[in-house]
């Protein structure tokens, strides 16, 4: 939802063939979410090769004008592998992934991969992901960022700059990335962050729900996943705002910094005895 050049242009409708099935049975544990706000026709293609890996696939529509609402949900009349949720507005991403995870608790499943809707995750590793989280269901597997030369320069070295700051935060947990939404959260232990925080609901909920769930034992697993920057001519889109985000994501640094030193000697104590988050 948040990496990109341009602004998503009004959607006609989703594209006319059938999303193909996913190669193995609906999990019952593990399901993909995807939060989406004005991506434009983009969204439909990220459906459809999810779908294609994995069943289910949820969607949550996060206040979108352009048009992609109606048409998602005319694919998941087709589907039963597919569920769409709308919002009534614009909540932001980490609101609408709340929504979708709540949903998710009161229908049992366990396990969450999350992907941005704009086609940038390689949704050709979600059978990878969910095998990780199967293997290890204690832990949160993140995707670790492997860039090509479509990746503007000045967003890379900025998130060097916050993963620096993640690193201090979890007193070095051992995760890879602190941005990248292409990851696999256990529900439960997610929701309950977020339900005891009235932030990270908008841009700070990458970041900020990595923190928190290390600070609860929750070990990070990393997994390489290539991601792709598109060009405004190849339909790439961006909510991202420099000025607005960036002060956001310094007011989220300050307040996981006060937090971090509140919690110094239990995490101490805790990687001494290499207990969770720092056990192997």
């Amino acid at each position: 939802m948040k990496d990109g050049h341009a602004r998503a242009q009004p959607a006609a409708g989703p594209p006319a063939p059938s999303v193909p099935s996913a190669p193995s049975a609906p999990s019952t544990t593990h399901l993909v979410l995807i939060p989406s706000y004005d991506t434009g026709p983009r969204v439909y293609d990220t459906v459809r090769q999810a779908r294609a890996r994995w069943c289910p696939v949820w969607v949550v529509v996060d206040g979108s004008s352009d048009g992609t609402a109606e048409g998602l949900q005319q694919l998941a009349a087709g589907d039963p592998g597919l569920r769409v949720f709308v919002l009534p507005h614009n909540q932001g991403k980490g609101a609408a992934v709340l929504h979708g995870l709540q949903q998710a608790q009161a229908a049992g499943f366990t396990h969450a991969l999350t992907m941005d809707s704009d086609g940038q995750h390689p949704a050709a590793l979600i059978p990878a992901f969910m095998q990780a989280s199967a293997a290890r269901p204690e832990a949160m597997v993140l995707g670790r960022p492997v860039f090509d030369a479509s990746a503007p320069l000045l967003r890379v070295r900025g998130r060097r700059i916050s993963n620096a700051w993640t690193e201090l935060e979890t007193l070095g947990a051992g995760i890879g990335d602190a941005l990248f939404g292409f990851r696999v959260y256990p529900v439960a232990a997610l929701v309950q962050v977020m339900q005891a925080s009235r932030f990270m609901r908008r841009m700070d909920f990458d970041t900020e729900a990595v923190v928190r769930l290390a600070w609860r034992g929750v070990k990070p697993l990393n997994l390489d996943a290539p991601v792709k920057y598109f060009s405004t001519e190849e339909g790439g889109v961006s909510h991202f705002r420099y000025g607005r985000d960036n002060l956001l994501l310094t007011w989220m640094h300050t307040r996981l910094v006060v937090g971090f030193l509140l919690r110094l000697p239990r995490l101490l104590w805790l990687k001494a005895r290499r207990l969770p988050p720092f056990q192997p």
